[in-house]
């Protein structure tokens, strides 16, 4: 009688571990199961998160970049876009020349000459460091005026000290202007930032923008016979 009791405790005590071994291997399992599922939804939320970062930023790319509907506020929205670029030190000495027609990198006009004058004007109050290279080495004077600045090469110096330089271009398209920006280093050709605007003037013909529309047409008056 002794024996079966011994035995039914040794067997009693051998299901109760196997029951313990077979919880623990399934909590494991479970547990497996939950880290795994924890997992995935953390990659899940960090493409969800990316995703609207990416959102974000088109949006503020359309908000304050893609289009303008004034020249001022092309022009502003270039140099604000040349200020978010981390890699540009604005201490460094910058010149900024004439932005030139897309087509003819060798052309400008009027317009590309406002709008390189009047970038220069927007980064300055930025607080970028601009040089003025065409200065002359002297202050001519005639009996119209006082002048300092000049593009006749024999006039300026032979040499610009490292710098960064500001080039432009546009292009005309219907009813609006695309202009884009860069600035790059002298030395090393490297573009440190750039920007990209559109000026939507919204007119169906801009020859009076670029002051090339053809001439009126005349008639010639006649003595009638």
């Amino acid at each position: 009688m002794l024996h079966k009791s011994n035995f039914l405790k040794a067997f009693l005590a051998a299901s109760l571990i196997s029951s313990t071994l077979f919880a623990v291997e399934k909590d494991t399992d479970l547990k497996k199961v939950v880290t795994e599922v924890k997992s995935k939804a953390a990659i899940e939320d960090q493409k969800l998160r990316l995703a609207q970062e990416e959102l974000r930023r088109a949006r503020e790319a359309e908000a304050t970049i893609t289009s303008q509907d004034t020249l001022e506020g092309t022009i502003s929205s270039l140099a604000m876009q040349m200020m978010q670029n981390k890699k540009i030190n604005t201490n460094k000495s910058f010149i900024v020349t004439s932005f030139v027609r897309l087509d003819n990198l060798k052309k400008t006009t009027e317009f590309g000459r406002i709008l390189s004058e009047s970038m220069l004007n927007e980064l300055s109050i930025r607080g970028f460091n601009i040089t003025e290279f065409r200065g002359q080495l002297s202050v001519s004077v005639n009996n119209n005026g006082e002048y300092f600045i000049t593009r006749d090469p024999a006039k300026l110096k032979n040499a610009i000290q490292n710098t960064y330089v500001v080039v432009g271009t546009y292009s005309r398209q219907y009813k609006r202007i695309m202009v884009n920006a860069r600035v790059i280093d002298n030395m090393t050709g490297q573009v440190i930032s750039s920007a990209r605007a559109s000026y939507v003037h919204g007119l169906r013909d801009d020859c009076a923008i670029f002051k090339d529309c053809p001439a009126p047409r005349t008639i010639k008056i006649v003595e009638e016979k």
